[in-house]
């Protein structure tokens, strides 16, 4: 998480710099403190003062103005830094980057920045797959306190379509959370589920539940940044999941009995399982082969059991492995939950409640308790789901089990 961390934001002369005032307020609302770090040309495309205000500091433009907050500002930002993201990185200043040279207020805090540092490319598609950039871009590879983040394909403020957009602030903020997580899972491969099922009823109707999938999808954010092989395996939501390593992929499932599958062609390769997602506990007996008519008054619905995920992991599950399960419950929570514990052969069991304002389907907090087979309970506050994301890690990671 990014709460109390300083970030210093490089910001080069590209037609992206437009976004950074977003970057800048996403930092900032994830927690962060942020001073901006900019070239001559980044001034080109966006206002002192836009960056000033936002970032509640001055910003850092010139080596030898008289009004820096340092000395030697160059030194002064890197001490005070945890992270540098460079926000556009046009060919430009990575050329620089790549060669050693430290000309400007940017190019000599890069330099001499030893905390990690990501850097998210932006130019045209014909500057992006020139051979020097990148040859450049492999140098920067080999820096150890370096991530070159991928371009996006898509539309160029030129007019063509191509490969160089920068990434969304939104998916910046991912990798910086990334860079500045405790790596806990490193090598360790995790399933996760999440969102809702639908279970059709004729080709145009279907029966669900009001997930979302942000809690799921918070969780395998958090595991990423931990340095996990995610499998995401997700009903249908608006959200996305970004893979930051090679290894890590999303499977989506529309019904149960896809999201059954799913799990068991995955849970025996994984060391970690968290059963998030709401999957409905009955199926449509006969679907309908084309719309059913309003005028069918007399219309009764034959519902059959679903496949119980989480009892069907317990059963192949090996030894070294975590099993962490949900629960959602209106009525005698606690009892529930710990009867689901135990029936289910998990570690873990999750107990989220409708009682509480703030938490449950569709927002952006939950509150949630924390049961283990060992009888241990941890009561969370209301927090970002993001926020129990981390902690459930965490009470995994601080638990007895070696995983």
């Amino acid at each position: 998480m990014l709460q109390g961390k300083h970030i210093v934001l490089g910001i080069s002369g590209g037609i992206a710099a437009y976004k950074a005032p977003l970057l800048v307020r996403l930092l900032i609302k994830a927690g962060a403190q942020v001073k901006c770090c900019c070239t001559s040309n980044a001034l080109q495309f966006i206002t002192p003062l836009t960056l000033q205000t936002l970032s509640n500091n001055p910003i850092y433009t010139d080596v030898f103005a008289p009004h820096n907050e340092h000395q030697t500002e160059h030194i002064s930002l890197p001490d005070w830094a945890d992270l540098m993201i460079v926000a556009p990185a046009t060919a430009n200043i990575i050329g620089k980057f790549a060669a050693g040279i430290a000309d400007d207020a940017l190019s000599t805090t890069f330099l001499a920045m030893q905390k990690p540092v990501i850097i998210a490319p932006a130019m045209n598609d014909k500057m992006y797959s020139h051979p020097a950039l990148q040859r450049n871009l492999q140098t920067l590879t080999t820096y150890p306190n370096v991530e070159v983040l991928p371009c996006a394909d898509g539309f160029l403020a030129c007019g063509t379509n191509g490969k160089g957009r920068m990434l969304e602030p939104e998916q910046i903020l991912y990798y910086a959370q990334a860079a500045l997580t405790p790596k806990t899972l490193l090598n360790k491969k995790v399933l996760i589920t999440a969102g809702p099922t639908q279970e059709k009823i004729d080709p145009v109707r279907y029966i669900s539940n009001f997930s979302t999938g942000k809690m799921g999808y918070a969780l395998a954010r958090e595991a990423q940044n931990r340095g996990a092989e995610v499998t995401l395996i997700s009903g249908p939501t608006n959200l996305t999941f970004s893979p930051t390593n090679s290894k890590s992929n999303i499977i989506n499932v529309l019904s149960a009995d896809q999201m059954y599958q799913a799990v068991m062609d995955n849970a025996t390769k994984a060391d970690i399982i968290i059963l998030c997602a709401a999957v409905a506990d009955f199926t449509v007996a006969s679907v309908g082969s084309s719309k059913i008519k309003r005028g069918n008054s007399d219309l009764c619905l034959q519902l059959s059991p679903t496949q119980d995920i989480a009892a069907a992991v317990g059963e192949i599950r090996k030894n070294n492995q975590i099993v962490v399960g949900f629960a959602l419950e209106t009525d005698n929570e606690e009892a529930n939950a710990i009867g689901k514990l135990e029936r289910k052969k998990l570690d873990y069991i999750v107990l989220n409640s409708l009682r509480d304002e703030g938490a449950g389907f569709g927002v952006d907090t939950n509150k949630v308790t924390i049961y283990s087979k060992q009888g241990g309970k941890n009561m969370l506050p209301i927090e970002s789901k993001q926020k129990v994301a981390s902690d459930i890690f965490e009470i995994i990671n601080n638990s007895n089990k070696a995983y």
